[in-house]
Parts: C-alpha cells; sequence; structure tokens
C-alpha cells in the first residue's frame, strides 16, 4: 500500500487513514460507476484495489454504507464550490446566474454524469434507493436553493417557494447538460457550452426575474 501504509509497529497515522479512506471511496465510485452497485460487491472493490476486504468493512458494514459515503464525499465538494460560486459576488441575483453556471460545468463533466446516470437508473427500480437520492439531492442543491431565496429577499426574483423554482432551473440546464455530455462532435456551428448556458438562463430569468437585466 506503500505511502499509506501503517507506521511501523503501530496504527495508521491521520494523515494515513484519511488517504486510505479515499482511495476506498474512489476504488468504490469507479466499480459502482462501471458496473452498477447492485452488481458490485465490497469484495470486488478490494479486489480491485488490492486491499482486504476487511479494511472495507472496518470502515462500512455494507454496501449502502459505503455508497453513502461515496455520495457524501461528493456532495461536500459539489457543495463547496456551488457556495464559492456565490461568494463571488455581492449581487444576489448574480449569485444565483454564478452558483447555476459551477452546477452546468459540474454536470456537463462525464465523470460526474456517469456515475449519478447509473445510480438514477438503479433507483428507478429501488423505492429506498429512490428516497436516498431524493435526500441527496436536496442537500447538494441547498447552496442554489439559499441564493434563489436570497435574491427573493431582495427582490430580484419573484416571490414563490424556491425549491420548486430551483428544481426549474436545474431542468433547463440538465438539458443543455446532456447536449454537451452526449455530444460525439463538436456544438453546433458558432454554439459554445458558455452560449448553451446563456439560452437557458436567459429563459429563466424571463420566468421568475422581477425584471429582466439589460
Amino acid at each position: 500500500m506503500g505511502a499509506i501504509g501503517r507506521k511501523t509497529g503501530g496504527r495508521p497515522t491521520k494523515e494515513q487513514a484519511a488517504a486510505l479512506d479515499d482511495l476506498v471511496l474512489d476504488g468504490a465510485r469507479a466499480i459502482f460507476c462501471r458496473k452498477g452497485v447492485s452488481h458490485s460487491s465490497l469484495e470486488e472493490i478490494a479486489l480491485h484495489l488490492g486491499i482486504s476486504k476487511h479494511t472495507i468493512y472496518r470502515r462500512f458494514p455494507n454496501k449502502a454504507a459505503l455508497l453513502d459515503a461515496v455520495v457524501q464525499r461528493d456532495i461536500r465538494r459539489f457543495r463547496s464550490e456551488l457556495e464559492l460560486a456565490a461568494a463571488a459576488t455581492a449581487d444576489p441575483l448574480d449569485a444565483v446566474r454564478r452558483t447555476a453556471q459551477r452546477y452546468f460545468e459540474f454536470g456537463s463533466s462525464r465523470d460526474y454524469a456517469a456515475f449519478y446516470l447509473s445510480v438514477t437508473a438503479e433507483a428507478a427500480l429501488s423505492l429506498a434507493l429512490r428516497k436516498r437520492l431524493s435526500e441527496w439531492s436536496r442537500a447538494a442543491l441547498q447552496p442554489l436553493i439559499d441564493t434563489i431565496s436570497a435574491a427573493q429577499a431582495a427582490g430580484a426574483i419573484r416571490a414563490g417557494e424556491p425549491i420548486p423554482i430551483c428544481e426549474i432551473l436545474v431542468d433547463l440546464l440538465e438539458g443543455a447538460n446532456n447536449r454537451v455530455r452526449l455530444q460525439d462532435q463538436p456544438l453546433s456551428e458558432g454554439q459554445t457550452e458558455q452560449q448553451l448556458f446563456d439560452q437557458r438562463w436567459a429563459v429563466f430569468l424571463i420566468c421568475f426575474a422581477e425584471s429582466i437585466p439589460r
């Protein structure tokens, strides 16, 4: 295990333990993405990583716990990026735009999409997984929901429940994400990913902005 092995004659350091945790989560994410959650096992993940299955079981009692840990780590990273985007401006409506654009950039990643589309496909057949997916989605989107609420308080976005407004914005962006992720050739002539986002943002403003910025 090289750099993440134990100290000679003792327990692993905190840094080594954290590195091993990340190794397990990375390996599990890769296997879940390639084979699907239902067709993966902790034993297979251990074999893929070249570690003992007991190393995984000491950290995660079952596959559901391991999947939750993989997703929770992704959510922390995702939320951090959205929060940084929102904090980059003092204008409430611009904070929504910046946060939405960071969401779009994340969603356009094939690596990001491959994992979550795989989990979503399995959730269609599993009520328990659908419930967890709903919880994960809500947690991940909270920074975007918060920016919409702040923009409403500032009078920049029309009154209404912020969660459905966020869902509509996400639906607009997911359509653009699919165009980027699934393309097998460059986008339409003269069209860029930025233009794809700008077009969806313009539709959102027409629907929800109190006044459309010029």
